[in-house]
């Protein structure tokens, strides 16, 4: 769900939506409560007229091929470069296989695999954050191309843990700000023991998408397939406090400006937890990792809040990340 947003982004115009949906808001301990056509559509008008639109319209055709395309990608069939079966093989070199528990953070760097892979994408990368640090020149280095070509768009992957057993309330707010921008494009992380898609908030209520909901099969081979089941009429929504801390945040930059626009803005939505420490930072230079020096360092910081007492994580569904 992640990665889709990202593509997207990536080859829809900007501002693009499927037309034809609805959105209506459920909380998720009372989804059986009401009927499904109970709520009314946020934006029922400017449905209507995009309705019309996408079904009359020549110029929506091309974007409606593309949307296709972007949604085959994800089939469940062995060949499909995004699908569950591609995703399942990439999580081999990271010791996983199916059945296993993928965490946020393994995910992300599965998915930095995928788009790597994919001959479909040459113009996109995927750049995963590395100790809750994005690396400016590792990010230029992928990105970077020789004259007169422009940068490769890019999708930002940052895995955070933002609490011990439960989710700090000092990064309530950052996580709220963080929703609101428009590079960002989501948070994969869920609440205990089960994952979830984080999209935007309400209140003191986070909006998701839950990828566990079945729905039948749709031959994605036959021309014109129907594309309902593959977009959401009703988003759900939990209390922010039931928020599992270990997280990945998701961005995307067009180009090179888009990217240097997206740290100053990431720069200040984080200042809303400086009084603690950031949920992530950006730093110039290249990762230690990278690097690959040959000398030995000890520069592990481990940092603590006062009065803050040690949390065991044997329960833990991912890694700490020590800065």
């Amino acid at each position: 769900m992640l990665l889709a947003q990202g593509l997207l982004l990536h080859l829809m115009p900007p501002g693009w939506t499927w037309s034809v949906s609805h959105h209506v808001v459920k909380d998720d301990m009372d989804l059986e409560s009401h009927p499904a056509n109970s709520g009314q559509s946020f934006k029922e008008g400017t449905n209507k007229r995009g309705r019309k639109l996408s079904l009359g319209s020549l110029l929506d055709r091309p974007m409606e091929a593309t949307h296709r395309r972007v949604v085959s990608w994800f089939a469940d069939h062995p060949t499909a470069p995004f699908g569950i079966h591609q995703l399942v093989e990439l999580g081999k070199s990271s010791g996983k296989k199916a059945g296993d528990w993928y965490g946020p953070s393994i995910a992300a760097h599965i998915l930095q695999k995928a788009v790597a892979t994919s001959a479909d994408l040459p113009n996109l990368v995927v750049y995963v954050a590395q100790d809750c640090t994005i690396y400016l020149e590792d990010v230029k280095r992928l990105c970077e191309r020789p004259p007169p070509q422009s940068w490769k768009s890019v999708i930002i992957l940052v895995p955070v843990r933002l609490g011990g057993q439960d989710l700090n309330p000092a990064y309530v707010n950052c996580v709220k700000k963080l929703l609101t921008l428009q590079c960002c494009i989501g948070i994969i992380g869920g609440k205990p023991k089960h994952s979830l898609f984080f999209v935007g908030f309400q209140d003191d209520h986070l909006l998701y998408l839950d990828p566990h909901y079945c729905q039948p099969t749709v031959a994605i081979t036959k021309e014109n397939f129907p594309l309902e089941s593959f977009h959401c009429k009703y988003p759900r929504k939990m209390a922010v406090s039931r928020m599992d801390p270990s997280c990945t945040i998701g961005f995307y930059a067009k180009g090179q400006r888009d990217f240097e626009s997206l740290c100053t803005v990431v720069n200040e939505a984080l200042s809303t937890s400086a009084e603690t420490y950031p949920m992530f930072i950006f730093a110039e230079g290249h990762s230690q990792e990278d690097e690959r020096s040959s000398t030995p360092t000890n520069n592990i910081t481990y940092i603590q809040r006062k009065n803050e007492r040690r949390v065991g994580t044997s329960n833990s569904m991912d890694e700490f990340v020590l800065l």
